[in-house]
């Protein structure tokens, strides 16, 4: 079974606003371009998918923008040419080398696991949230930014029960930023629970 992992940058007071923390560097952006990499599919909600279209979708031109600094080419060729899965009741279709997902949110991201292939890899706030009250992911990384944002969406705000996590690795950035790898402390056993 592929395993479920939700990635996100974070700040120190759980702001997940993708500009409350400091900005991308190289070393991130390798960081960000490795996770994609390794992963054989991303999965994405309709706003997250459209703000990483938007960004990262190479142009029809074929040529990358010029606000595009060198360091970041290579995680938007990699964003660019993985797999998308997009989970949407209001989109009635999706490009950017992506599949829709509509119906039970539960029995699609099962069925999604059970093909054969690498990780996936999902992204965002809402969706993960829902995710995590199903017992569906298998590892979360926090890539913790050294910053009090003091405001904007936190993480798995609702979330109906605790999820108790073992730390597995760690690594620490130039930046001060520090990636946290964790796994659910109780296993998710066949049923996802």
């Amino acid at each position: 079974m592929r395993i479920l992992r939700y990635a996100i940058n974070v700040t120190i007071d759980g702001c997940c606003h993708h500009e409350a923390g400091l900005p991308p560097d190289e070393e991130s952006m390798r960081f960000w371009s490795a996770e994609i990499e390794r992963a054989g599919a991303l999965l994405y909600g309709r706003v997250t998918y459209e703000m990483m279209e938007s960004a990262w979708r190479r142009p029809e031109s074929g040529v990358w923008p010029d606000w595009m600094e060198s360091w970041e080419i290579p995680f938007a060729d990699t964003i660019d040419r993985a797999e998308k899965h997009v989970v949407s009741s209001t989109r009635s279709d999706v490009g950017w080398n992506a599949e829709l997902m509509r119906g039970d949110l539960e029995h699609e991201v099962r069925l999604l696991k059970e093909q054969p292939g690498d990780d996936i890899l999902v992204g965002g706030v809402t969706l993960p949230l829902r995710l995590a009250d199903l017992g569906l992911i298998d590892e979360y990384v926090f890539v913790v930014q050294p910053v009090i944002a003091g405001h904007g969406p936190t993480l798995f705000a609702g979330l109906r029960e605790s999820i108790p996590l073992e730390l597995v690795d760690t690594r620490a950035f130039r930046s001060g930023a520090t990636v946290l790898r964790c796994r659910p402390a109780v296993p998710i056993d066949a049923t996802g629970r």
